[in-house]
């Protein structure tokens, strides 16, 4: 039999299967376990977006679409960029995909040719690097602070002739770090003088703490806007996350071409979802005024219990709705590093974490606190235990 694709071939396997796969297993005999590994909204999608959906699905909405979306939908995009990130794209600018993934997945299939770079600040979501590699990209990853935020300088360090794109991710997931204002200006400028794409990944942008604010790059001027690619999302600001619809806006040359290739793969999103989708962005906000409030106390339970956990070191998260714990001041002999670890925990604590290995931090674990504040004091109560039996 002839090789499958080197290219395909090398994807890894997710570090996380065979515990997930585990917990799983655990749960099916009767044991209790405490999920903290998924990344998405514990929320169900607001009313008024679902009913738009079974609208859609009356009104015999279910054919084909343009590969670039419903012209509402892209309607509803434009005047969302407009109206929250000061961003005039026109709907010619915009398009549709099957979350924001696949719109990643568009973004660096127009960009990369073989051997172009991709500076990507660490950690980051293991999708990025993936991703960059199966279009023959290289990912070039570069240190952020002790706080997990972006410093520009250590980009401008990495950058080469082969810079193709920056991609920079505020709120972080993993971290759930917020880029500063100036360092984010400071990477608009870099990736002007050297004429630089940067692709920004915005899908935890309502999801903001403590005063901050969020800021879209391509809001600072002309000469940025040209070169950003935004990606974003309805799946985690309207607990969507199963409806698939996610987008990017950018020169409509870009779009064009991201429009030809998902022409000829995924034709487009569903055709329901995407009227679901206007619904979300066009309708009543309130939900995710709702969330954030939630999210914003149990943020403040998750940082306070892994604070008071000697050998943890917790920075406080700014935005996303995840904590990013460094754990490594445990290790020994037999917790060797963050697979060891969240391993211990699902067999000790019956908790389930993420590893921080793929995120490029095998010193850290990431905590996601989508789940409800019973679970996340009942878990963190069974951490601070078992932390005690290393």
């Amino acid at each position: 039999m002839k090789q499958l694709n080197k290219t395909i071939l090398a994807i890894p396997a997710s570090v996380t299967i065979a515990l997930n796969a585990k917990a799983n297993d655990l749960i099916a005999k009767g044991e209790k376990v405490l999920k903290f590994g998924i990344g998405e909204p514990d929320f169900n999608t607001p009313d008024n977006v679902k009913e738009a959906g079974k609208k859609a699905i009356d009104a015999n909405r279910t054919k084909y679409t343009a590969e670039s979306g419903v012209p509402e939908l892209k309607d509803a995009i434009s005047k969302k960029l407009k109206r929250e990130n000061g961003l005039d794209y026109s709907p010619k600018q915009v398009i549709a995909s099957c979350g924001a993934k696949h719109s990643l997945y568009n973004a660096f299939a127009v960009l990369l040719s073989p051997g172009d770079e991709v500076i990507i600040p660490n950690p980051a979501w293991f999708t990025f690097a993936e991703q960059v590699k199966m279009f023959s990209g290289k990912p070039v990853f570069v240190d952020n602070d002790e706080n997990y935020k972006i410093v520009a300088d250590n980009i401008a360090e990495a950058i080469t002739e082969k810079t193709k794109a920056i991609l920079v991710n505020s709120p972080s997931n993993p971290s759930g770090s917020i880029i500063e204002k100036n360092e984010l200006e400071k990477i608009a400028e870099l990736a002007v003088e050297k004429d630089i794409y940067v692709i920004s990944d915005e899908c935890y942008e309502h999801f903001i703490y403590d005063g901050k604010k969020h800021y879209s790059i391509a809001s600072f001027g002309d000469e940025i806007k040209k070169l950003t690619l935004t990606i974003n999302a309805v799946s985690k600001t309207y607990a969507m996350t199963g409806w698939r619809i996610g987008y990017m806006a950018a020169e409509e040359s870009i779009v064009k071409a991201a429009s030809n290739l998902q022409s000829q793969s995924a034709s487009h999103p569903t055709s329901i979802s995407q009227y679901a989708a206007v619904e979300a962005l066009n309708g009543n906000q309130e939900s995710v005024k709702k969330m954030c409030a939630e999210f914003d106390k149990r943020r403040q339970a998750a940082y306070e219990g892994f604070r008071k956990i000697e050998g943890i070191v917790c920075p406080k998260p700014e935005g996303a709705f995840y904590v990013f714990p460094k754990v490594s001041g445990l290790y020994n002999s037999k917790i060797r590093n963050s697979v060891d670890f969240c391993s211990y925990m699902l067999d000790s604590a019956k908790v389930a974490l993420v590893p921080g290995l793929p995120f490029g931090r095998d010193d850290c674990i990431r905590f996601s606190y989508a789940s409800s504040m019973e679970n996340i004091k009942e878990g963190l109560e069974r951490i601070e235990k078992a932390v005690g039996g290393i």
